[in-house]
C-alpha cells in the first residue's frame, strides 16, 4: 500500500492546480520576459497549498505524498515549464528543512508558506568559527532564489588536520547577494541566478553533514518517526520533479491539437492537416510515448512512497530504477515535444503566436539536468545490474 494523504484532500489539491492552469498560462509570456515567477502566480499557489505540501504536519504542512507531487507538477506543467520546475524545486529544500535540530525548523517554519532553495552541489567553503561557520563563496543554478526566504546552502568545511566535508547549511535569502546570471534559452522564468556569500556567519543548528540529507539521518527528534523521512535526498528529488516533463509533453500534445482543424500541410494536396495518415501516426506517437514517460513518473514516485511506508532499507537497484525511471520520463516526454513541434510546420517557430517554442526550449533543459540526464541514468543502472557499484553517490 502506497502512503497517501485522505484521497478527497489529494484530489482537492490536484483539481484545485488544474483550475488554475488557465489563469496560470496568462503570466506564462510575461514570466519568459522576466525571467521570473509572477508574484500573482505565486500568490495564487500559496493559496493553493502548494508551499506546504512537504512541510512537517507539526507545522501546518501536509506532509504528502510524492505521487500526488507528480501529478500537481504535471498540472503546473501546462501551464509553465519554469512554474512547474520552481515550485518542484522548493519542495525538495523544504523536505530536507525537516531533517535539521528542530531549533532550525522552528526558524524557517515560522514564516508562513515558506519557500527554501538550494542545491546538493557543494561549491561553498566553510570555515568553523566559535558557535556556527562562516560562508564564502557562490552557489550556482539556485532556481527559486528570487522568491525565496532559505536557501539551504551546499558547502565543503574546512576544518584543521580533518577532511574536508560537505555539509548544508540554512541561511536567510538577505544573507545572500543574488547575481542575475540566469540569461538561458529554457526555463527562463526559473530565475535560476546565482547566490553569493560572502562572510555570512551560520550558527551551528543551522548545519548539518550533507550526508545526514542524503542518506538520510534525520537530526529532528520531532520528524524522526515521519515516514516522508526515509527516502534519500535525490530519490525525493525525482519523484518530486518527474511531473515537470510529463505536464509539458501534454501541454505541446493540446496546443498542437488545438491548432490542428485550421492547418493544411503546406506543398501537399493536404487541405486539412488531420486527413493526413503521417499525422495520425505522429499524434498516435506522440500520445504512447507520453503514456510511457507517466508510467516511469508515477513507478519512481510509488517506489518511493512505498519506501517511506514500510520503512525498509532501500536496495541499490531500487535506488538507481528511481533515477532511471525519472530520466526515461524526461526522455520519452521529450521525444513525444520533438515529433509535435516537428509536425507543427514553420508557423510554430513564432514564440509570440504559439507557446511551443518555449515548451521545446524547456523540455531540453529538463534534460540537461545532470540528476535528470537519460544517458547518465541508464549507465547508472546498467551499471548495478551487471554487478558492480553505482558511479555516483547521488542514489
Amino acid at each position: 500500500m502506497v502512503p497517501t494523504v485522505e484521497s478527497s484532500t489529494r484530489e482537492q489539491l490536484v483539481n484545485r492546480v488544474a483550475e488554475l492552469v488557465p489563469v496560470l498560462r496568462e503570466k506564462a509570456a510575461w514570466m519568459e520576459e522576466n525571467r521570473r515567477l509572477h508574484p500573482e502566480a505565486i500568490d495564487l499557489l500559496a493559496e493553493a497549498g502548494l508551499f506546504k505540501l512537504r512541510r512537517p504536519k507539526r507545522y501546518g504542512g501536509y506532509e504528502i505524498d510524492t505521487r500526488t507531487l507528480v501529478d500537481i507538477g504535471a498540472q503546473l506543467a501546462r501551464a509553465d515549464g519554469s512554474l512547474s520546475w520552481t515550485i518542484g524545486v522548493y519542495w525538495t529544500p523544504t523536505y530536507i528543512t525537516g531533517m535539521f535540530p528542530d531549533e532550525a525548523q522552528d526558524e524557517v517554519f515560522a514564516t508562513e508558506d515558506v519557500r527554501v532553495c538550494g542545491s546538493s552541489t557543494p561549491s561553498v567553503m566553510a570555515a568553523p568559527v566559535d558557535g556556527g561557520i562562516v560562508l564564502n563563496g557562490p552557489s550556482k543554478f539556485a532556481s527559486g532564489a528570487l522568491h525565496a526566504h532559505w536557501q539551504e546552502v551546499a558547502a565543503i568545511l574546512i576544518r584543521p588536520d580533518a577532511e574536508p566535508e560537505p555539509i548544508m547549511a540554512l541561511v536567510p535569502m538577505s544573507d545572500l547577494e543574488l547575481v542575475d546570471d540566469w540569461h538561458t534559452s529554457g526555463l527562463k522564468a526559473t530565475g535560476s541566478i546565482t547566490t553569493l556569500a560572502k562572510d555570512v556567519f551560520v550558527p551551528q543548528h543551522r548545519v548539518i553533514p550533507m550526508a545526514a540529507a542524503m542518506v538520510p539521518q534525520s537530526l529532528s527528534r520531532a520528524n524522526a518517526d515521519s515516514p516522508m523521512y526515509r527516502t534519500p535526498t535525490s530519490l525525493v528529488a525525482a519523484a518530486s520533479g518527474a511531473g515537470t516533463p510529463i505536464g509539458l509533453a501534454e501541454a505541446a500534445l493540446e496546443v498542437f491539437l488545438e491548432r490542428l482543424p485550421d492547418r493544411k500541410i503546406t506543398y501537399t494536396f493536404y487541405e486539412k492537416q488531420g486527413e493526413a495518415p503521417i499525422t495520425h501516426v505522429q499524434v498516435g506517437t506522440a500520445k504512447l510515448k507520453i503514456d510511457a514517460a507517466r508510467f516511469h513518473a508515477e513507478r519512481c514516485a510509488a517506489v518511493v512512497d512505498e519506501k517511506c511506508l514500510n520503512g525498509e532499507p532501500w536496495k541499490l537497484e531500487e535506488r538507481t530504477q528511481v533515477r532511471v525511471d525519472w530520466g526515461q520520463a524526461a526522455k520519452l516526454a521529450k521525444e513525444a515535444v520533438d515529433i509535435l513541434f516537428s509536425a507543427s510546420g514553420g508557423s510554430a517557430i513564432f514564440d509570440r503566436k504559439s507557446p511551443l517554442p518555449r515548451i521545446v526550449n524547456d523540455m531540453n533543459a529538463v534534460n540537461l539536468h545532470a540528476l535528470i540526464n537519460p544517458d547518465t541514468n541508464t549507465e547508472t543502472y546498467g551499471r548495478v545490474l551487471c554487478g558492480l557499484e553505482p558511479n555516483t553517490v547521488y542514489i
